[in-house]
């Protein structure tokens, strides 16, 4: 291996871990301007849910068993289902008007996640 060049990481080819991280670009852009009283409350939730989110996906991509593998993406839909309430409730407490990219990216990783876990479930070698 030559200076410079990095070993490939199992989660960084998964185009829903990829679309999870643009997720949480996105949360930390939405939640930039909430209120100050916030900072350890919504805003902190918010964002840790969204880092939960790519995490879990990466940690089970790791993971040596699709059991594993399976557990932590569903421990990642939990994630983001947290993400998702957190993100209405800060728009019911107008602390910030909808956000399409967090909404857009909510659903994809949601289908994403999904489509993963029913692809796992299936025995190998079945389609």
């Amino acid at each position: 291996m030559e200076s410079g060049e990095s070993f490939k990481r199992p989660h960084e080819g998964l185009h829903v871990w990829q679309d999870a991280m643009q997720l949480v670009e996105a949360v930390y852009e939405f939640s930039a301007n909430f209120p100050d009283t916030e900072r350890f409350g919504l805003t902190s939730q918010i964002r840790r849910a969204a880092v939960s989110i790519a995490s879990n996906i990466a940690e089970g991509a790791a993971r040596r068993s699709r059991q594993e593998y399976q557990r932590f993406l569903s421990i990642a839909r939990g994630s983001l289902s947290e993400l998702d309430t957190q993100y209405q409730i800060a728009i019911r407490l107008g602390f910030a008007q909808q956000s399409l990219p967090v909404s857009d990216l909510t659903n994809r990783v949601f289908a994403r996640i999904t489509a993963l876990l029913n692809a796992l479930d299936k025995p190998k070698g079945a389609r």
